[in-house]
């Protein structure tokens, strides 16, 4: 049997990849059908049965196309491994991000939340600025959660660079994990609301959650990870720049930080204000600037902030 796929307003190399890399990936799990691609047409011949899977299997790569700025090999696994095609975040009011390991539901509290959570599934890249307990990094956190329990991604990768908060805290005992965790408690606390303890240590045995400090991630390529860079004031252009390089393919990003609390010893070395002027206008990436009226601690959290900053 013979048939013919026609490609109806689609670039066939959205489809087919470069250099056809992704149609080839999607060709492997038909090893038994002679596919000809031509142009916007693919033809095909073999046996009904797997003509019409094919077709089927095909339909739902292009569906997916749809939902998304580009297609991986990743998106073919997916397919095959029964995973449905993605679907856009409806952002309501209430809508739930993840629940907690009490159960309670964590949600975006207010607009400036529901603007960054709507921004993370608009985008690849998102910036989120502003002063302490505006639940940044809370959100990118449940965030991540979120897409690793549905399978958007295959893990976490939270870091954060290592700089004391004006304080000379000299030599710390114990290994490398021990001399890194006091950086690094904030995102363990998010976490530990989110996913069970035992299951979080699974997590971070196996190298499904990673955490690490900045210097860690020079030289790897992220793929299929929500990673997120916490305290981003106290990165400079170079650290910041060697971060976001790290970028793979369907990969999410999220940069949070604080201009007012930058801890190096020259605060006009932060890259993070330079930086986001640099990429603002780059398709797929979103900038959020939270402000004194975002903060959700306890209310005298803002008033403090607000007392201090006069």
């Amino acid at each position: 049997m013979k048939k013919t796929i026609k490609l109806d307003n689609i670039d066939p190399i959205e489809i087919y990849g470069a250099g056809n890399k992704i149609l080839s990936e999607f060709c492997t799990y038909f090893p038994e059908l002679r596919v000809v691609a031509r142009g916007d047409e693919i033809i095909l011949e073999g046996k009904e049965s797997r003509i019409q899977e094919f077709t089927q299997k095909f339909g739902e790569l292009t569906e997916r196309r749809q939902h998304k700025s580009g297609l991986t090999i990743y998106d073919v696994e997916d397919i095959f491994d029964g995973e449905s095609s993605p679907e856009r975040f409806k952002l309501s009011g209430d809508a739930v991000i993840v629940h907690g390991t009490d159960g309670k539901p964590i949600r975006a509290r207010n607009r400036k939340q529901e603007e960054m959570v709507q921004a993370y599934f608009d985008n690849d890249l998102v910036f989120a600025v502003g002063p302490a307990g505006t639940g940044k990094t809370y959100i990118a956190i449940a965030l991540a959660v979120r897409a690793l329990k549905n399978r958007e991604v295959k893990r976490i990768i939270l870091t954060r660079p290592a700089v004391e908060a004006g304080e000379r805290l000299g030599f710390l005992p114990g290994d490398l994990k021990d001399k890194l965790d006091p950086y690094l408690q904030p995102l363990y606390d998010a976490l530990g609301d989110m996913i069970p303890s035992r299951k979080l240590q699974e997590f971070m045995t196996d190298g499904t959650i990673q955490i690490a400090p900045l210097a860690y991630m020079r030289g790897r390529t992220l793929d299929r990870a929500c990673v997120i860079l916490d305290e981003a004031q106290n990165t400079n252009m170079g650290q910041l720049k060697m971060f976001l390089t790290r970028m793979g393919c369907d990969a999410k990003f999220i940069v949070t930080g604080d201009a007012s609390q930058i801890d190096l010893p020259r605060r006009e070395d932060s890259g993070l204000l330079r930086g986001i002027e640099k990429v603002k206008n780059i398709k797929g990436v979103a900038t959020l600037f939270f402000s004194n009226e975002d903060i959700v601690r306890h209310p005298l959290v803002s008033k403090i902030v607000k007392a201090l900053e006069d």
